[in-house]
């Protein structure tokens, strides 16, 4: 027997769309972590973005990476999966380690920055926050949702 998920129009929407993203906590030996200021809306926040459809997930991150801050990275491993329930993202955050390159503003981001955990609690809002702090602790992959602005609660 064949089995297979249809999204065709005549039978209406069966399975969920989503779409996969990828991040980086590039983390270097002082400590610090690389944020960027986004171009098109001024948060900060960790590079990142969508995965391409022929791309490992590694790959992807440190395309990403390198795309918005002009810095090479080694991706070490996966820290968390981060879900945002209201836009169908989900997105894998991966530790990294730079590996050279100098950091430099793109067409994504308007500034580029090394910022101490503190830093990035002040600087960002907690949905991404955590994702940088959460790659800190050691104890993952986590597996968190949010709403767009709040962490959701597991459960």
């Amino acid at each position: 027997m064949l089995l297979y998920m249809s999204n065709s129009a005549q039978e209406g929407q069966s399975t969920p769309l989503h779409s996969v993203s990828v991040a980086g906590v590039v983390v270097r030996e002082d400590g610090r972590l690389l944020a960027i200021r986004r171009a098109d809306n001024g948060t900060w926040e960790l590079p990142g973005g969508v995965l391409e459809l022929n791309e490992t997930p590694e790959a992807g991150v440190a395309r990403e990476v390198l795309e918005e801050t002009g810095i090479h990275v080694e991706v070490d491993e996966l820290t968390g999966v981060y879900k945002n329930t209201t836009r169908g993202i989900v997105a894998l955050v991966f530790r990294c380690k730079p590996s050279g390159g100098t950091e430099r503003t793109s067409s994504e981001s308007t500034a580029v920055d090394w910022l101490t955990p503190d830093e990035v609690t002040a600087r960002m809002s907690e949905v991404f926050a955590i994702r940088l702090l959460d790659a800190l602790d050691g104890n993952g992959p986590h597996v968190r949702s949010h709403d767009g602005r709040r962490l959701i609660p597991a459960g």
